[in-house]
């Protein structure tokens, strides 16, 4: 399934909405360029939504390290929202639930306390 995605932000961050598999393919430097532009714009806060990722390969995990990478650099942080069952066990057995602050929903994001 094509990835494709949107981009949202408001007070608390920039968002990423994506659907379809994340496997890094030619998508891959449009989404680290989303991360590039929301640091420039000052973003501290940037949320990558799962809840319409099926599949994530070795190479989109990639992505997501690169991007967290970009983010943290310049004292931002990225978390992950709504991961499906297959991807929350993808982020288990790769212990990317350790690095990255997992979410429910975008709704529970907003409603952290600061």
């Amino acid at each position: 399934m094509k990835l494709s995605y949107q981009t949202k932000k408001d007070a608390q961050g920039h968002y990423l909405f994506i659907q379809g598999d994340l496997i890094g393919d030619e998508v891959g430097p449009k989404l680290v360029e989303v991360v590039s532009d929301a640091i420039e714009e000052g973003a501290k806060n940037f949320v990558i939504d799962l809840s319409e990722v099926r599949y994530i390969s070795s190479s989109g995990i990639g992505l997501l390290i690169t991007m967290l990478t970009k983010m943290r650099n310049k004292g931002g942080e990225v978390y992950l929202t709504a991961p499906s069952e297959h991807v929350k066990k993808l982020l288990i057995i790769t212990k990317l639930n350790n690095i990255f602050t997992v979410f429910d929903s975008v709704e529970d994001f907003k409603n952290k306390p600061e």
